[in-house]
């Protein structure tokens, strides 16, 4: 049987110390998504002791497509803590990953609930109850090796969750909530490093529209045991809109939407 209070003392430790391990998937008793989920929770007991709250949540396989073959009936999730989420002045920022294994970048369309929204709902009904929605950068990182893990090492290692940037915010009034809704879908991203484009994406890669990948984790909270239902003030990270990119420190990034009204996020990298 595993032992999810140990389990969550060797991943933290791992991390701290910069350095891998074997998958709790891949071990001898295995893991159930359950477990993983208390494992997440003893994570999250941890680090409220040691002073850092969660402040929200960060959204893992927000795509439909691979949820079958990874056995998976809804999205992944696990917290966000008020010492990993930064906000930017003049949306620009440095960041420090000297500290990281592995560390990748994604972007990401960020919201601020003003509550939980309804399971299941459309767009512009979810909307209702966001208070903003941004663009932000999550930084993930990954003590196995070669990034090759199943969704229960997801969860039980926090959502590979190192750190999140946090844009300017758009309110959400209800003179903008349906245009917003209807450009969530459609709306692109391109991805720079130092001046290069290195991927592109868009609304459409998280479950067709970051709004739909609230209701569908409204749904997914539903069902837990460890996490109650969100609150206002809570943000949340819904997923990343481009492949995630390796990053090194020394290196400028920039994600540029278009279709949304959102001005271009700025992170340099530093050891």
């Amino acid at each position: 049987m595993v032992n999810p209070s140990a389990l969550a003392s060797e991943l933290l430790d791992a991390y701290r110390e910069r350095r891998l391990v074997v998958p709790p998937s891949s071990r001898e008793d295995g893991l159930s998504l359950a477990t993983a989920y208390a494992v997440e929770a003893e994570i999250v007991r941890s680090r409220a002791a040691a002073g850092h709250h969660p402040v929200g949540l960060k959204v893992g396989f927000a795509n439909k497509d691979t949820w079958r073959s990874l056995e998976l009936e809804t999205l992944a999730w696990a917290h966000m803590y008020d010492d990993t989420v930064h906000r930017t002045t003049g949306n620009s920022t440095d960041v420090s990953i000297g500290h990281l294994v592995s560390p990748k970048i994604e972007p990401e369309i960020v919201f601020c609930m003003k509550g939980m929204p309804s399971a299941g709902a459309d767009a512009a009904t979810v909307l209702e109850a966001v208070e903003w929605l941004a663009l932000g950068f999550e930084i993930i990182d990954c003590v196995f090796p070669d990034w090759q893990f199943q969704p229960v090492d997801f969860v039980a290692s926090r959502g590979l969750h190192a750190a999140l940037v946090v844009g300017t915010p758009q309110p959400i009034g209800a003179d903008a909530r349906a245009r917003i809704a209807e450009a969530l879908p459609t709306f692109t991203v391109r991805l720079d490093k130092n001046d290069q484009t290195v991927a592109t994406g868009g609304g459409k890669n998280v479950l067709r529209s970051p709004a739909l990948c609230l209701g569908e984790l409204a749904s997914a909270l539903a069902g837990s045991t460890t996490r109650g239902p969100l609150q206002a003030g809570d943000l949340v990270s819904s997923g990343t809109l481009t492949e995630s990119q390796p990053i090194g420190a020394g290196q400028t990034w920039t994600a540029q939407v278009d279709g949304l009204d959102l001005p271009a996020l700025t992170v340099r990298t530093r050891a």
